[in-house]
């Protein structure tokens, strides 16, 4: 049998002898017991562990490959890893702790030698060990023992000789198993439904397989599940993993396309005097970035198509004025604008922001929120249903079915990911009927590049990048405890100084579950201790409404030196006096978080600091503050943040069903990607559709990938 992409180009008579068959895709829909030695009750556990058809089976790939030589005991060196075929010697172990880690181990040997196998953080593995069992064991080995990375239940110990000489020098799959779903099961089940891979629907049209010399999906199936060689296992991966890409491209098109064709948008024309004159009132000049966005703005809103697009920037870039340019668009064109955020704090802080910038024109704005007065929230409903009030603020509360609009033409969500879809559509359709609003998405978390194409694909982008004139860079440091007392020193002289500060913790409450410092008891610790004798306030999501406006009021105005918070700051928050951000327990936040943190400060015309006070940290926590320490660009900081953790922990943001790719590795697969973009792209472009005929099952295929409603037409 040709080995998947070979080299070699088939012969005539090949070519004339080559079956020709035509895919049913509802063979891969039917349930596993469908399979020879599926039962009810293996078909229910495979179930729970997410395989419940033959498809499901077939695109549960491998999650590694071993060449399966069996060492002898005594060949593997210390700081070699290899696989061996055991018995366990010891009796039945129990799980213990070191640390943080949960070990299992128990003495193994094979007729050259003993060993004591050691488990990781896999304390059910106890339970299988039984005197006499015979294991396939791949691991690492050590003056202390081995190591284990992978293993599987072979049986007794002949039928365990019998089986290992079978597979002996095999380039054999370890798929992701569960507790009760060994991987020497799945393995043998991929194995009887191979056969049917064949089944499957090509995602890829016909001129772009021929163009990439890329072999049938039915192929790539068989050699990812059962390669020969580690180069056809990476040709598999690249085919499998380009066609995921490709399909989740071709839907974030058609969705996006298809929601602009839905209904038109108000054409908001040239800009006028309004903004002209609003423009020259401000305090500072625009920067390049700003008015490549005003001018990306201006495109969107005259097209006559419903506007999405995600403002993302770096702390502090000026998102706010980029925000009020677009209201304003909506204003001088005759229509309503509406900016929802997704907490009081927030939009609080928005009020006085549009407040000071718009200050010249004095274009009035009311604010609604779940603390709004009944009378001002009256007043504010009557001259919005009437059409008198042009601009509006507030959070969860703007969506409620009371608030009505006379002509709504713009939405701005800020920090839209903290939104769901439900919530997002609800504004949707308080536009003018007929119509969508055009919508600006705004986000203070710079998106690495590979999550922009994917989760936000079907919005367009623009980053600011650039930061006003007189803002200063904050310094960093990550500090131990050791040096603690010198830090509040620190702190201490810049608040003689007359400057402000941030202490912020991870909790609100002391818990038992939860390490970490608690705002409410640190506030009080503080007041008694290091700053005993500054104002130190206090500010967390479970105060009510109007003692948070209170504490942010005394802050902002100078009267408290020092505010102790939660995450609640990380956003919005805009007082130029503070310039030391102190944060406890910064091991427990992420790179962008503790970005964002930090850009609460360097606000104004004072140099700047950020300490980090980390606890007992683990490597990946060093490393992300170590990053953080070392870079001010959030930018950059998205991408290590990705790097670091992995898209699996960054994806989710969005609420709306992201796409978890089994194949396809972020970022590592970003030129991928990239052309997988571009192709599809192309293709609209040339067609006017991903539904022509010319492209095959295209979308069909999608669809089955990535969920039947995948494309439908969603406001955004």
């Amino acid at each position: 049998m040709r080995g998947f992409a070979g080299e070699g180009e088939p012969t005539r008579a090949e070519l004339l002898n080559a079956g020709v068959h035509w895919p049913r895709p509802s063979v891969l829909e039917v349930g596993l017991e469908a399979l020879d030695g599926v039962g009810p009750k293996l078909a229910e556990v495979a179930r729970a562990a997410g395989i419940a058809t033959v498809g499901d089976l077939l695109y549960r790939f491998p999650h590694s490959h071993r060449d399966r030589q069996i060492r002898a005991l005594e060949t593997l060196q210390p700081g070699e890893t290899g696989t061996v075929l055991v018995t366990v010697e010891g009796n039945p172990p129990r799980p213990f702790r070191r640390g943080k880690l949960t070990m299992v181990g128990v003495k193994v040997g094979d007729p050259t030698g003993s060993v004591r196998a050691t488990w990781f953080n896999q304390p059910w593995v106890s339970g299988k060990l039984e005197k006499g069992a015979t294991i396939l064991i791949t691991g690492k080995r050590s003056p202390k023992g081995l190591a284990v990375n992978e293993w599987e239940m072979v049986g007794s110990a002949t039928e365990g000789e019998e089986a290992g000489e079978e597979r002996s020098g095999s380039f054999v799959p370890v798929h992701p198993a569960t507790e009760d779903l060994p991987p020497k099961k799945i393995r043998e089940w991929a194995e009887t439904a191979l056969p049917l891979a064949r089944n499957a629907v090509e995602g890829l049209p016909a001129a772009v397989q021929v163009k990439h010399r890329l072999g049938s999906v039915g192929s790539a199936i068989e050699a990812a599940h059962f390669p020969t060689s580690p180069g056809e296992l990476e040709e598999a991966r690249r085919r499998l993993g380009y066609e995921e890409l490709f399909l989740h491209q071709a839907l974030l098109t058609t969705r996006k396309t298809s929601h602009r064709r839905a209904r038109p948008a108000p054409r908001f024309g040239r800009p006028g005097e309004l903004v002209e004159r609003w423009i020259a009132s401000l305090p500072f000049a625009p920067t390049e970035d700003q008015r490549a966005a005003f001018a990306d703005l201006d495109r969107d809103v005259d097209s006559g198509e419903p506007m999405q697009r995600l403002l993302m920037g770096e702390v502090g870039s000026g998102k706010t004025v980029v925000a009020l340019y677009a209201m304003l668009r909506a204003l001088e064109a005759g229509h309503q604008a509406a900016l929802m955020a997704p907490t009081e704090t927030l939009a609080e802080q928005h009020a006085i922001t549009l407040g000071k910038l718009l200050a010249e024109e004095a274009i009035p704005f009311a604010l609604l929120t779940g603390a709004t007065p009944a009378s001002v929230r009256r007043q504010a409903l009557n001259q919005l249903a009437s059409g008198e009030l042009g601009l509006i603020l507030g959070t969860h509360a703007l969506i409620e079915p009371t608030v009505k609009f006379a002509r709504l033409g713009l939405v701005v969500i800020d920090e839209q990911h903290r939104f769901g879809v439900e919530q997002r559509r609800a504004l949707d359709a308080k536009g003018v009927t007929g119509m969508w609003p055009h919508v600006l998405h705004m986000t203070a978390t710079p998106i690495p590049r590979t999550l922009s194409l994917t989760e936000y694909g079907d919005l367009d982008t623009t980053a600011l990048h650039n930061l006003p004139a007189g803002r200063k860079p904050v310094t960093t440091k990550v500090v131990g405890e050791d040096d603690r007392p010198v830090a509040y020193e620190f702190l201490r002289a810049r608040l003689r100084e007359g400057r402000q500060a941030f202490v912020v913790c991870p909790l609100v409450e002391v818990s038992e579950k939860l390490p970490g410092k608690a705002a409410g008891e640190e506030a009080e610790r503080l007041r008694r201790g290091e700053l005993r004798g500054f104002n130190v306030g206090l500010l967390h999501g479970q105060m009510h409404s109007t003692e948070k406006a209170a504490a942010m009021a005394a802050f902002a105005a100078g009267d408290t030196d020092v505010l102790v918070a939660t995450t609640v700051i990380e956003v919005g928050i805009d007082v130029p006096n503070a310039t030391v951000m102190l944060i406890e327990g910064a091991e427990r936040f992420g790179v962008s978080q503790l970005h964002q943190l930090r850009g609460r400060v360097g606000r104004g015309e004072h140099p700047s600091q950020c300490l980090l006070f980390a606890g007992e940290a683990g490597e990946m926590a060093r490393r992300r503050l170590a990053a953080v320490e070392r870079t001010r660009d959030g930018f950059e900081l998205a991408e290590v943040d990705l790097l670091l953790r992995g898209e699996g922990e960054i994806l989710g943001t969005r609420q709306s069903g992201t796409a978890r790719f089994r194949v396809a590795k972020l970022p590592d697969d970003e030129a991928l990607l990239v052309e997988a973009r571009d192709l599809v792209k192309s293709l609209f472009e040339r067609y006017g559709s991903l539904e022509a005929p010319e492209l095959g099952p295209l979308l069909e295929a999608a669809r089955r990938r990535f969920g039947a409603g995948a494309a439908d037409p969603i406001p955004l």
